[in-house]
This record gives structure tokens, sequence and C-alpha cells, in this order.
């Protein structure tokens, strides 16, 4: 069974880049205590001021679904209306699909 992959995208206002990057790295420890969770690790783009991503990585969709539940996600969520730009991008990555077809 595959695993579940997340890239979620964040563009901070002028001004809340540290806002930003403190709220995703304390959601690091409480994220990663959740079952289910694999990985979770917010990465900075070095290009483009106030770009921050999230990598994430989940055992399964009802594991994901639990995160959006907690007590940390729901904070960050509700601070993220403040700090970002524009509403946050979430990619679902899958697997490539199997080529034993050709």
């Amino acid at each position: 069974m595959s695993t579940l992959m997340l890239i979620a995208s964040f563009q901070a206002k002028p001004g809340y880049e540290d806002q930003l990057r403190d709220e995703l790295n304390a959601m690091i420890e409480p994220s990663e205590a959740e079952e289910g969770c694999l990985g979770y690790r917010p990465m900075s783009d070095p290009n483009r001021s106030g770009a921050m991503v999230c990598l994430e990585e989940w055992a399964d969709e009802a594991a994901l679904q639990y995160h959006f539940t907690t007590p940390h996600f729901k904070r960050i969520n509700d601070a993220l209306g403040t700090i970002l730009l524009e509403p946050f991008g979430l990619r679902r990555l899958t697997d490539l699909p199997d080529d034993a077809g050709n």
C-alpha cells in the first residue's frame, strides 16, 4: 500500500514571513506525534520571499482527515487567515502508474 504525499504551499503577506515560519515549525512536533503521520517538514523557497511549503507524508487518507480535526491544525488554520497573502495550496501526490502494460 502506498502512502499519501502532500505539498502544502504558502505565501506570507509582506512582514508576516517570520510569523508563518514560526507557525509552520510549531506544527512539526504535534503533527509527527499523530498516528499515521510519517513526516512533516516545512521548507522555505530561497528565491521567493515569504514562499514556504510543507512536505507531508501520511499513512493513508484517514490519518490525513484526522489531522484536519486536531487542535493544532485548527489553530494554524485560523492564524493563516491573517498571515497569508492568498489561500494555501494543497497538492496530493501518488505513486507513478505501473508501466507493465508496455
